[in-house]
Parts: C-alpha cells; structure tokens; sequence
C-alpha cells in the first residue's frame, strides 16, 4: 500500500512541477491579490484590524489561499487521469482503494504546504513579527489544512468528468467558501446571516488558526482541532467515495 501511495504522491508533484503555468495560477494570483486588494482596501479598514495595517490582516488568508489554489489545480489531474485512462487502470491493480485517496491527496498537499511555506517567509513585508517558534506553529496548521483542503478537492474532482465542471464548483463553491472564512474581513462587521455562514464554514477554523499561530496567540488548540477534524473528515470521505463506480 505505501508503495502505491508513493507512488502516486510522486508522480502528481512531478506533473505539477513539470506545468508551470499551473505553478503561476497557484501561486502567482492569491500573491498578487494579497498585494493588489491589501493595498488597495487598506485605508479602509484602518484602525478596524489587528495592529492597523490591512495587508498584514489579510496575510494569514492569503495563505489559506494559496492551498486552496493549489489544492484546485492539483485535483484536476484526478479528471485527467480518468480521461487518459490512468486512474481505471490504478483501480484494477491489487492495491487498497485507500492508497489512491492518500496518494492523489498526500500528492497536492505536499505542493500546497511548500508553496504556503514559501510565501511565510514573506511574513515580515506584511509586518507580521515572524520567529521560529511562530513559524513552526503556523507551518503545522498548514500542514493540516492542505489535507483538508486538498481531500475536499478530491472529492468533488471524483465526482466530476470535465475541467469545465470542475472550474465551475471552484466558482461556486470553492472561492465562496474562501471569502467567507475571516480572510477578506472579520466577522465582527459582518451581517448576521454571513456571521453564520462563516461559523458552519470549516476553512473559517483553518484561517482562524493560522492568524493565531502567527503571533503565538493563546487558544489555538480549538481552531487547530476542528481543522484537523476537517482534514480527517475529508480522508474518510474521500476512502468512501472511490468504493463507488468511477463515474465516466
């Protein structure tokens, strides 16, 4: 079985790797968003976030955005596989259905932590006070919500047959999903009915646990569980769906 999950973990980053434009999309857009939008909303929301400064209050989301996307274009090679006839193949093999879901998801996680761990780095140009025990913590959560993350774009990739519709959940479900979790702005200002949507909304837990890891902040066992609950909920799901025939 860890052969077979290997296996395919390695073989998604290559294919990742190899593509750079998916590396740009992943990468590139939550970066220049975080840049375009901070600077652009950040007299607006002076004095209404921590320590002032709006770049440095969308920090933490712009990472949670980074695993997102790359989570999103990483998935899409479970479509893929199944129109070039590879993933048949992987189900025909005696290997539990169990390692396909961890070597797809282990697969897009790895990415997605590598390329959140990269931008961290950046975290003293948002003036985020970065130390190493700081970006341990914050390298842990990312860790637990790149699977989460990555499991649930499993999960909608197994159950599509196109790109199309695959970028079309992204825009309705995905990207909502995003900016309703604290990222943009704090549930404090927000209408009631959208303090409720971002309560039942997981990513909200896994935004809220980063911002807290940042500055070392006490409490973050809560947000941290949740999204690990998250994350396993995911695993579970995605090991139910594939017993399931392949659709298309």
């Amino acid at each position: 079985m860890m052969l077979a999950v290997w296996s395919l973990t390695v073989r998604d980053i290559l294919r990742f790797v190899r593509q750079r434009s998916r590396i740009v999309g992943a990468l590139g857009s939550p970066i220049l968003f975080w840049f375009v939008i901070g600077s652009g909303l950040g007299r607006s929301f002076q004095g209404s976030t921590p320590g002032g400064g709006y770049l440095e209050y969308f920090f933490p989301g712009t990472l949670a955005l980074i695993i997102l996307f790359t989570a999103i274009f990483a998935e899409i090679s479970v479509i893929e596989d199944r129109q070039e006839g590879f993933l048949q193949g992987v189900l025909v093999a005696p290997v539990p259905r169990m390692a396909i879901v961890l070597g797809k998801v282990l697969g897009g996680a790895s990415l997605a932590f590598v390329q959140a761990c990269l931008f961290l780095l950046a975290a003293p140009l948002a003036h985020v006070p970065l130390t190493v025990a700081s970006f341990a913590s914050t390298a842990a959560v990312l860790a637990v919500l790149s699977v989460g993350l990555t499991g649930l774009g499993f999960l909608i990739a197994w159950s599509l047959d196109s790109t199309q519709g695959f970028h079309a959940i992204m825009n309705l479900f995905l990207v909502p999903m995003w900016l309703l979790s604290g990222a943009l702005f704090p549930a404090a200002g927000a209408a009631p009915w959208i303090r409720v949507l971002m309560r039942v909304n997981p990513l909200t837990y896994g935004v809220e646990a980063l911002r807290l890891a940042l500055y070392g902040h006490a409490g973050l066992a809560a947000p941290l569980a949740l999204t690990a609950a998250f994350a396993a909920i995911m695993l579970g799901a995605g090991a139910a769906i594939v017993r399931r025939p392949l659709k298309g």
